[in-house]
């Protein structure tokens, strides 16, 4: 690893760690990787780190354009008050990755890393070209010490898989230390997140070298979180603590969604038991809100690493344990699709459904494995004519999911799906509402005026358990939503239209 003082090259060994802490103005980082891990995680870095040089680097160019424009590549609260109050400061996006990787004391990877839709492991297996592409970039270019962190979300022993690829592949007299460093973030509270993470994990090696190479890591970290919070685990059991904690999560989703169905069959409600069963200590309340299922980047590609590595391990019992996980996942989408079709008597062909809410989560446009993709899908197949409304998410990335799922081109998808400006225009002559994404702003819509609007009798299917259903069947909505068994003889109560 190296820096530059007064125009001389120096290696930063040991000696140099007291010299760094005192927060050394020439220290350089350097990200490869743009995204929802690099972006957010270097705003964060620099600005609590003001005399570390940030740069951000990747080989969109309309990304890099995005990142320094005044429309950011992404949407997480809190972030652009960030990126703009210290861009340009120490903290920049570039295209030039070559000169960030020259100068960098210190390179982050972290770039995507998708299941792969090919080959071995098609569908399960992690796809890591995009790692080894970067790794390879790095023992090409760099021609001095560096240690190397690997962000990305990977599966167990890839450090070693760069480890080989820089070491067959380095400049004489260059040598690399690799750790990993996973995030724990959180879509739609990834700033919260880094700025006052749960915990920060860093594997290395268990030798002298590895040791150090930590020790400098987390000083950087050290900066704004307190040091109880910052772990360090060889480099294996940080690999696998990322997939096993995402997994986790999941179940912790699979499992309560499991039970909704049972509360929807015997009349119990779910909200009622996840709150009883998470004032247990022993087993929390986090991760127990009923819904149409978990999505996003992260949970479905970490289960899928999960199972590919145990099948890979021969560990069949513990892959098929986790395949249920995804199972679940996948059945509740199904579900909650068919329980909107067998309530609008049987059949919602040609009938307008109003789809409030297509990203995966409030508080982020991210679209990625989103359960309304899912259900759109399902009431598409049916005939459904559907009339989508998200805050955040762009038309075109809307048509590009659907068009991704149902193999249809945006043209011929048009016949069915509009995309209305706001929840009113949405519901405006709607047999049904459906609920998919819990914003905020859904909360606070004025439902007798949507009801006033709506084919009569009106539905609302709530996906996400956060409206008043009491209040919506006083306006005379029939109500039937995820885990609570629907009142009898809600249509008595319909007044035409």
């Amino acid at each position: 690893m190296s820096t530059e003082r007064n125009g001389k090259q120096k290696n930063l060994d040991d000696d140099d760690l007291d010299e760094c802490q005192h927060d050394n103005p020439t220290f350089r980082i350097c990200c490869i990787g743009a995204g929802y891990v690099g972006g957010p995680t270097c705003a964060i870095i620099a600005s609590k780190c003001p005399h570390i040089q940030v740069t951000v680097v990747d080989v969109s160019a309309e990304r890099i354009a995005a990142w320094n424009s005044d429309h950011l590549p992404l949407f997480e609260p809190g972030l652009e008050g960030i990126v703009k109050k210290i861009r340009n400061r120490n903290l920049f996006f570039s295209t030039d990755t070559k000169t960030a990787i020259r100068e960098a004391d210190l390179i982050f990877i972290s770039v995507n890393t998708p299941t792969k839709s090919y080959g071995f492991g098609n569908g399960r297996a992690p796809d890591l070209r995009y790692v080894e592409e970067a790794a390879r970039q790095i023992a090409h270019t760099a021609t001095s010490n560096k240690i190397v962190v690997e962000k990305s979300t990977v599966p167990v022993k890839a450090a070693e898989s760069i480890k080989t690829i820089l070491k067959t592949n380095k400049q004489p007299g260059v040598s690399y230390q690799v750790l990993s460093n996973p995030e724990f973030l959180a879509e739609g509270s990834a700033i919260s997140d880094l700025l006052a993470p749960d915990r920060v994990l860093i594997g290395g090696d268990e030798t002298i070298e590895g040791s150090l190479a930590i020790k400098k890591l987390a000083w950087i970290y050290e900066h704004w979180v307190p040091k109880e919070k910052i772990l360090t685990t060889n480099t294996w059991s940080s690999e696998l603590s990322k997939l096993v904690a995402n997994a986790f999560l999941a179940q912790r989703i699979s499992s309560i969604n499991t039970i909704s169905a049972v509360c929807e069959a015997t009349g119990a409600s779910v909200s009622e038991v996840a709150k009883a069963v998470g004032l247990d200590s022993r087993i929390g309340n986090k991760f127990l809100n009923a819904s149409i299922g978990f999505g996003g980047s992260c949970f479905q590609k970490d289960v899928y690493n999960l199972i590919y590595l145990a099948e890979s391990l021969k560990l069949e019992p513990v892959a098929q344990y986790w395949l249920q996980v995804i199972k679940i996942n996948d059945w509740q989408r199904e579900r909650f699709a068919q329980m909107i079709v067998q309530n609008l008597f049987g059949s919602v062909s040609s009938k307008k459904i109003a789809i409030l809410g297509f990203a995966f989560k409030k508080d982020t446009a991210d679209t990625r494995e989103s359960s309304s993709i899912y259900v759109c899908r399902y009431l598409l197949a049916e005939g459904a004519s559907l009339h989508i409304y998200d805050p955040k998410v762009s038309v075109s990335r809307i048509f590009l999911d659907l068009s991704e799922q149902t193999g249809k081109t945006e043209d011929e998808l048009r016949e069915h799906v509009q995309i209305a400006n706001d929840a009113y225009e949405a519901a405006k002559d709607s047999h049904a509402l459906v609920v998919c994404t819990e914003w905020d702003e859904f909360k606070q819509l004025d439902y007798q005026l949507i009801y006033s609007t709506m084919k009569k009798p009106s539905f609302i299917f709530d996906g996400r358990l956060i409206l008043d259903h009491d209040q919506l069947l006083s306006f005379g909505f029939n109500v039937f939503c995820i885990g609570k068994k629907p009142p009898n003889n809600q249509y008595m109560n319909q007044s035409p239209r």
